[in-house]
């Protein structure tokens, strides 16, 4: 009877998606928080890096990678992207069940608004020890219903302009009532180090392809350089300079698929002053040299 009902529901949220999904990947919808996702065949272990999000599948499953720890999310579960870590996933799809999904953003300050509505005190429910920044949950009734809400609003273009925003607040909501609420309340204590060095996570995002350094992410993070550094590197699993290295290679890949530029336009564009220098640490990361990239996840 579980099993039956689990597919049921399921079967909802595909039904849903699979409209939205007017091409393979990731396609945006009409709300830009909001991008679907679907593959029609199984993808081997690759690297990848995700926006802070919620990512809600409900068809196929994959395997995400992150140091030590493996996680699976899988038809009827979501994925807690907290902060934009680097880690590898692996997609299980075929052309008979292809994978279905839904990604979320995750908006820190709609977020913070909710955490204080809720009477959640983001300064007194600080955890002790720095949560994880990726987690998978089941989806729970409450969250599914609330992300079925969401996407019968993206069919709309009407419901969608004057109920979109609030659609997106409920899946927030359901999502801090669920059980990995913890690391979400963390995203805006402001006085906690994730949130600090979410906030760094962001500026790097917006200017990696400028020279950065420890110093300048640390003031963003308001910590001093050797505490900024053993923050960032608890939580993303890499030093900021690791970190910094890999989102640029990994912009750079985004770049040669989706906007065919040469090798040496992609390198300089990502940061990279020297274009063998950027060659070689592409190949070494993604075992393939920049000028024959193939079809990624």
């Amino acid at each position: 009877m579980f099993l039956t009902r689990h597919r049921d529901e399921n079967a909802v949220l595909v039904s849903l998606i699979k409209p939205l999904a007017t091409q393979l990947g990731f396609v945006h919808t009409l709300m830009p928080e909001v991008r679907v996702v679907s593959a029609c065949n199984t993808v081997a272990r690759m690297p990848q890096i995700y926006e802070p999000s919620l990512m809600v599948i409900a068809q196929g499953s994959k395997l995400a990678y992150l140091g030590q720890r493996t996680l699976e999310y899988g038809a009827g579960h979501y994925l807690v992207q907290a902060l934009s870590v680097p880690f590898e996933c692996e997609t299980f799809a075929s052309e008979d069940m292809p994978l279905l999904g839904v990604a979320i953003s995750i908006d820190r300050a709609v977020l913070g608004e909710l955490v204080l509505a809720m009477g959640l005190d983001p300064e007194r429910s600080a955890v002790a020890q720095t949560p994880e920044s990726m987690t998978s949950a089941v989806l729970d009734d409450e969250m599914r219903q609330a992300v079925e809400r969401l996407l019968r609003c993206l069919h709309d273009p009407l419901e969608c302009r004057i109920m979109g925003r609030a659609r997106l607040r409920e899946v927030l909501f359901a999502a801090l009532r669920g059980p990995q609420a913890s690391v979400l309340r963390a995203l805006v204590e402001q006085q906690g180090q994730f949130a600090r060095v979410a906030a760094s996570l962001s500026h790097l995002h917006e200017h990696f392809a400028e020279p950065l350094n420890v110093e300048t992410l640390a003031r963003c993070a308001n910590m001093s350089a050797s505490t900024f550094h053993e923050h960032f590197k608890r939580s993303t699993l890499l030093s900021p300079v690791q970190y910094l290295k890999r989102l640029r290679l990994l912009r750079a890949q985004q770049l040669l698929l989706s906007e065919g530029l040469g090798v040496a336009q992609v390198a300089e564009r990502v940061g990279y002053q020297s274009t063998s220098q950027f060659s070689r640490e592409y190949k070494r990361y993604f075992e393939r040299s920049p000028g024959h990239e193939g079809a990624g996840c």
